[in-house]
């Protein structure tokens, strides 16, 4: 019986610790997730960027540890893009919205201006190495769509 419980109690404690753990919002309307994400960008003087994706695939979460175990990427990204896990749905109005980035795989990156207009869009698998990512790639994708250097500030002479 002791054993019985101490399985149930296992069982329950991790999957709770699974839900905790859930990067995409299932059940989140995705408008105004978008529309929040938009307001803070513009707050900040910042650029959107999506990742779009979901729980379910492996390599959205492991592009996310990837981004936010590197201490450099983490601050390139922290410091120019306000960053939105945006779960893939099969709605008609999400997917015209990401310009149907569906179509590349998961996870894709969307970099939106502050305004929302789309800047980029990024297919990851260009950015894998092995069974993680190239940090270089990563880092150039995103020093490459900073507003610094979309604005041309960071322009090279």
């Amino acid at each position: 019986m002791m054993r019985r419980l101490v399985f149930v109690l296992i069982f329950i404690a991790s999957t709770l610790f699974a839900q905790a753990q859930k990067l995409y919002d299932e059940t989140a309307d995705w408008k105004q997730q978008v529309e929040t994400a938009l307001q803070s960008a513009q707050r900040q003087n910042k650029h959107l960027l999506v990742q779009f994706g979901g729980n379910w695939c492996k390599w959205c979460l492991r592009f996310n540890e990837f981004v936010n175990s590197d201490a450099e990427i983490k601050q390139l990204v922290d410091s120019n893009f306000v960053v939105l896990h945006l779960d893939y749905k099969k709605d008609e109005q999400l997917l015209s919205f990401t310009d149907f980035a569906d179509r590349f795989g998961f996870p894709v990156l969307i970099i939106y201006d502050k305004q929302g207009r789309r800047l980029h869009t990024q297919s990851t698998d260009l950015l894998e190495k092995g069974e993680s990512y190239d940090k270089e790639k990563v880092l150039r994708v995103f020093k490459n769509w900073t507003p610094d250097a979309v604005s041309g500030k960071l322009r090279r002479k």
